[in-house]
């Protein structure tokens, strides 16, 4: 049986826009709060952000058969992208006004399979190290049991982003 899914999502400027505005973790609590919308990612894979802390975010997804591979559950791409959102997300919460972020890897374990029956998933990004250059970052993955559903290392690199841009 054929399934269609429609969703929205809003100019990536806006938040590239705010994200340059103040510190990180402000633009994180607006994003959170509703008052930046979501990176167009957010909607495609129904990402939401539930938390931000410094040093710490968590992002959730209930899963849905759009998210599945050809073997019926999951795809770990899905994992992946709430892990790496997370572990990132948790550097951009350090970060002063003026300073980025980029993923320099992502180091993913899968440890469960994921399936519409698992019910809502969270990624729990923390902050493992901050230096002037680079910064750690994990993540975990949680099924509403607390059972670990995956884990990720991420390395960032951080740099000032030029006025104007």
């Amino acid at each position: 049986m054929s399934r269609s899914r429609t969703y929205t999502w809003e100019d990536p400027a806006l938040p590239a826009a705010a994200a340059a505005g103040g510190s990180g973790l402000e633009f994180l609590r607006d994003m959170a709060a509703g008052r930046v919308p979501g990176p167009p990612i957010a909607a495609t894979l129904g990402l939401a952000l539930e938390e931000a802390e410094h040093g710490r975010v968590v992002f959730s997804l209930e899963p849905g058969e759009e998210h599945y591979n050809p073997i019926g559950s999951v795809h770990g791409g899905v994992y992946a992208t709430l892990l790496d959102s997370a572990a990132g997300c948790a550097v951009h919460s350090t970060l002063p006004r003026g300073v980025a972020y980029t993923s320099l890897d992502l180091t993913v374990k899968f440890l469960r399979p994921i399936t519409v029956h698992t019910g809502k998933v969270r990624a729990v990004g923390t902050v493992l190290s901050a230096g002037r250059r680079t910064a750690l970052a994990q993540a975990e993955l949680y099924d509403t049991d607390d059972r670990r559903l995956a884990h990720a290392t991420s390395s960032c690199l951080l740099f000032p982003v030029p006025d104007g841009a």
